[in-house]
């Protein structure tokens, strides 16, 4: 343990719909929305908490993003990156095209953030 002056509480992100984001989100994860309304959405399990907070006049980023305005984006381990995709998808996210690769899957969820699906076993 390192003697650091701060610990991550929480990650937030900014988007268009809280509560939609906060569902799709739990619903991905297996988490819960433990806090929803127009403007904040919090999806939790335990320690970990996954916020989302409207911003007026939010664009999703562009896919590809050649300028880097993406910012960030969250990659989730999974078994089966097809099946995963398949279930993501009927949650409500939506294939991202181009792919830039068959190691892995780019998924935009239903604000247009883009995430990745990685196979499990590479994460060791």
């Amino acid at each position: 343990m390192t003697d650091a002056p701060a610990a991550l509480a929480m990650v937030t992100i900014d988007c268009a719909d809280p509560a939609k984001e906060a569902e799709f989100w739990a619903a991905a994860l297996g988490w819960e929305v433990t806090y929803s309304d127009a403007d904040y959405g919090l999806a939790t399990n335990g320690t970990l908490r996954l916020g989302f907070g409207r911003a007026d006049g939010w664009q999703a980023p562009a896919w590809p993003n050649p300028d880097g305005t993406k910012q960030f984006h969250l990659d989730l381990a999974v078994d089966d990156l097809e099946a995963a995709a398949k279930r993501l998808t009927e949650l409500g996210a939506r294939r991202a095209e181009p792919q830039p690769s068959e190691d892995w899957i780019v998924l935009l969820d239903p604000d247009g953030h883009p995430f990745c699906l990685t196979k499990a076993a590479n994460w060791g």
